[in-house]
């Protein structure tokens, strides 16, 4: 036999209609489905936790920016500017700095160079002394190879003697101590070294004390047959004679 409840069960009928015919108002479409138990009928849907966008409104970034027309949004523009604001300062700090180690590289050499140039100048007259006693043989012995040892390691350290007898006097890298005519030269030329020049590198530390002398007044320079000029005028004269 049927149970009591088996017999007196009857047909179980659902409104899944959208709307309350007594209320008026939107019913969740899953009110009577089982599960929504408790919400009564006539209540309205709770909001869930995706709210619904607005028809026709576009969807925005994560961020809640505006999109602009072009489709990019506003936050995105602006950190693409930041960062290129940033790189240009990274660039510019880059570029700095680059040009100060230049320039300490380049202060650096010539501190260095002009300390090694004080400390060769002060040698040069310690180098004098010994080029005179070369000159009176007087350079023998223990003194010889101390003055040669000396004269190679300021030759290693850059500095170079110049000055040679018969170059042409050049004022920027000879002075003059005394001046004279001779019928033997054609242009002011060093007839005598009486000091010899030096320098480290291109910078003269001291330049060579000489004695100049000049062609006397009258001589002129020779010509294209060896001749002084003038001669030929001289010989072509005592001809017409």
């Amino acid at each position: 036999m049927n149970s009591p409840e088996e017999t007196n069960a009857g047909p179980v009928i659902r409104d899944l209609r959208r709307i309350d015919p007594r209320t008026g108002q939107v019913r969740n479409p899953g009110a009577d489905a089982p599960g929504t138990a408790g919400r009564g009928p006539g209540k309205p849907a709770r909001p869930g936790k995706h709210s619904v966008s607005k028809p026709g409104a576009a969807p925005g970034p994560a961020g809640g920016g505006a999109a602009e027309p072009g489709g990019v949004p506003e936050s995105e523009r602006e950190l693409a500017a930041k960062l290129a604001e940033r790189t240009a300062d990274l660039q510019r700090v880059s570029a700095e700095y680059a040009n100060y180690r230049k320039r300490v590289d380049r202060d650096r050499l010539v501190v260095r160079e002009q300390a090694l140039a004080n400390v060769l100048v002060a040698l040069l007259p310690v180098l004098d002394d010994i080029g005179r006693a070369r000159e009176h043989g007087e350079l023998s012995g223990g003194f010889k190879s101390v003055a040669e040892s000396l004269e190679s390691t300021v030759t290693k350290l850059g500095l170079v003697s110049f000055g040679t007898e018969g170059e042409p006097f050049d004022p920027n890298v000879h002075e003059a101590l005394t001046h004279s005519y001779s019928t033997a030269v054609t242009e002011p030329t060093c007839v005598q070294i009486l000091q010899p020049g030096y320098k480290v590198g291109e910078r003269i530390v001291r330049p060579a004390r000489v004695a100049v002398a000049e062609p006397e007044e009258g001589t002129a320079a020779p010509d294209e047959d060896g001749r002084p000029n003038g001669a030929g005028s001289q010989e072509s004269r005592e001809d017409e004679d």
